[in-house]
């Protein structure tokens, strides 16, 4: 009985061994988040690895001066035997985030953004003039 049991037990052990288990919570994000920021040319470059993350996963968006980096995924993995029975199967749903202050400023049009390899690039001017608003008409009927 106990040999039996062997397969079971290093499929578990093999799981919580896995660094999504190990690692600790308060740095998770960072953790698949990984970020170098770089000053070329008067502008910005921020690079993040996502691997394993798709274009459609990701959601980059800018609020109140902070440029926020969101990459969520749902995941599903199952294997069966010979005739079509499961004998394992996961189950996956995360999201981490990241966030920036690059100054109220910015605007969305500033920022330029592109997705190759798993790495997320994004770059944006360094200094942005504030531009004096435009006096908006309205209309008087």
């Amino acid at each position: 009985m106990l040999l039996a049991n062997r397969g079971i037990n290093t499929l578990f052990d093999d799981m919580w061994n896995d660094p999504f288990f190990t690692r600790s919570y308060e740095r998770s994000s960072s953790q698949v988040m990984r970020t170098d920021i770089h000053e070329k040319d008067g502008n910005y470059v921020v690079e993040m690895e996502l691997p394993g993350y798709a274009k459609e996963d990701i959601k980059a968006d800018l609020k109140d001066g902070y440029l926020t980096i969101t990459a969520h995924k749902n995941e599903t993995k199952e294997e069966k035997d010979a005739k079509g029975n499961c004998i394992h199967k996961e189950r996956y749903t995360g999201t981490c985030n990241r966030s920036f202050y690059v100054g109220e400023e910015l605007t969305q049009e500033d920022i330029k953004a592109a997705f190759t390899d798993g790495v997320l690039k994004l770059q944006f001017p360094k200094e942005v003039k504030k531009q004096e608003e435009q006096p908006k008409l309205i209309t008087i009927e």
